[in-house]
Parts: C-alpha cells; sequence; structure tokens
C-alpha cells in the first residue's frame, strides 16, 4: 500500500472517529441535562473516543469502506437512556435521539466554515482534513436520521408518533439492522443519502 494511501485511510478514519465520538457525547451530555444520569454514571458524557468505540461500527465496518473506496458510514456503542429519568419522557427522548445528528451537521457547519475562510495556499493537509469533516458528518447527520429504529431517525420519529402508534413502530426495532443491511446491499440507502446530503453540502458552501 502506497504512504499516500496510508495516509489518506488514517485522516478519515481519525475524522470518522472524532465524528462519532461527538455524535455519542451529545446524546449523553443531552440526556444528563434532561434528567437521565445513565450515561453519566457510565462514562459516557465524554470526548475521549475509548468510551464511545464499537469494535465493528467503529473500526471494522468504517476500514473496509476506507479500503474499498465506498462511501464511510459507522456508529458507535450506543448511549443509553432511562426514558423514565427524563422530565418530559417522550419529548426529551426525541431531543436526545436528535442530539447526535444535529451536533453532527454542527461540525460540519464548522468545517465549510474553515474551507470558506483557508487561504488558496492553505497546506494540502489541512484542506484534506477539513473537506473529509464536512462531508463526513453530512453523511452521518442524514444517515442517523433515516426513520429506521435503531437510527436516531427512528427513534425521533417514534417519539413524535401518537402513542398507540408508537408502540407498533417500535415493533420494527428487532428487524431494523436487517432492513438497513437491505438498503445497502440493494444501493438503496445511497439514494436515500446522498441526494440530501449533497443539498446540505450546496448550502453549507
Amino acid at each position: 500500500m502506497h504512504a499516500l494511501d496510508f495516509s489518506q485511510i488514517l485522516i478519515t478514519f481519525s475524522v470518522l472517529l472524532v465524528s462519532l465520538t461527538v455524535h455519542e457525547a451529545a446524546h449523553a451530555f443531552t440526556a444528563d441535562r434532561l434528567g437521565d444520569p445513565t450515561a453519566r454514571l457510565l462514562g459516557r458524557v465524554s470526548l475521549n473516543p475509548a468510551v464511545h468505540v464499537d469494535p465493528i461500527g467503529t473500526i471494522l465496518f468504517p476500514l473496509i469502506a476506507i479500503m474499498t473506496n465506498v462511501p464511510v458510514i459507522g456508529w458507535a456503542k450506543p448511549v443509553p437512556v432511562n426514558s423514565r429519568n427524563l422530565r418530559d419522557d417522550r419529548r426529551d427522548f426525541v431531543l436526545v435521539a436528535a442530539a447526535g445528528p444535529v451536533s453532527n451537521l454542527a461540525l460540519a457547519a464548522l468545517a465549510a466554515f474553515i474551507w470558506r475562510i483557508l487561504p488558496g495556499d492553505a497546506h494540502e493537509l489541512i484542506a484534506m482534513i477539513v473537506q473529509r469533516a464536512l462531508l463526513m458528518n453530512v453523511l452521518l447527520a442524514v444517515f442517523n436520521m433515516i426513520p429506521v429504529p435503531p437510527l436516531d431517525g427512528g427513534n425521533v420519529l417514534a417519539g413524535l408518533l401518537p402513542l398507540p402508534l408508537a408502540r407498533q413502530y417500535d415493533r420494527l426495532r428487532p428487524w431494523g439492522f436487517l432492513l438497513l443491511y437491505g438498503l445497502m446491499l440493494t444501493g438503496t440507502l445511497g439514494a436515500i443519502v446522498v441526494p440530501p446530503a449533497r443539498l446540505i453540502i450546496s448550502w453549507l458552501l
């Protein structure tokens, strides 16, 4: 493997790791602020990547995607939330679920701002990091807002639906990852994620 390829793999993986860490820390911080200390007691209100890493979703799956040149999307260990501790269990659970994607959009907006003010002679490495941060955080935000449990979008939708419908909808949860794998294998996932991601990037830039 050429040194340049290794450098790009390292940059992409590092940006993903930071993005996933901020994403999960945002869930944990929001839950703690809204009355549920579960994540804080488990040490998850932290920007230390080690407490959020999932061996498959954070390491194996993204590295395979990076090395095979397909869109890089990963996940970290879900933040445990006890909705009974929240002040308003349904409303606050929606806010906790939305906090992750919102944090990624905030990182993407920051990356877009830095990209706009970068001088033309900026070092190629810096430009690459900023570009990857913008793209990856938008992809993560859009991917996570797909309304399929256990993704954040599924949790948001479950909190917004009337309770009887939410209970029916929640029955999809055990099959959520199978649905996502089906979307990946059929190529449908790209058709769902890429158009809104491109639109958001165009707005940010």
